[in-house]
């Protein structure tokens, strides 16, 4: 099971705790795993993703073995840890204002 942490206003949204855990067939990568997400909570479709696009959305990071992963390809492995359910892929919401 792949444990995946929400941010506050996504974990509301979904009716959730903090962390979610999730079925992900190999390779486990940041596309599989919002791929599963969105399919166990279908009201998050959309909010971390664009719908056509598929990228990720501007005010959210993605992170895995304290590494921000943001940039890097949705179909690049994830480190073993998260792969295992050792470690969480956490989903950041970042903050702006002036």
């Amino acid at each position: 099971m792949i444990r995946v942490v929400l941010p506050q206003h996504l974990r509301t949204l979904a009716k959730v705790g903090y962390e979610v855990e999730l079925s992900v067939t190999s390779p486990v990568t940041q596309r599989s795993i919002l791929d599963a997400l969105e399919a166990y909570y279908p009201m998050l479709a959309g909010t971390i993703r664009d719908h056509v696009t598929q990228q990720r959305r501007p005010f959210l990071r993605f992170f895995a073995c304290e590494e921000d992963w943001s940039l890097e390809p949705p179909d690049a492995p994830l480190p073993e840890a998260v792969a295992s359910g050792k470690e969480p892929f956490y989903i950041i919401g970042a903050i702006a204002g002036g």
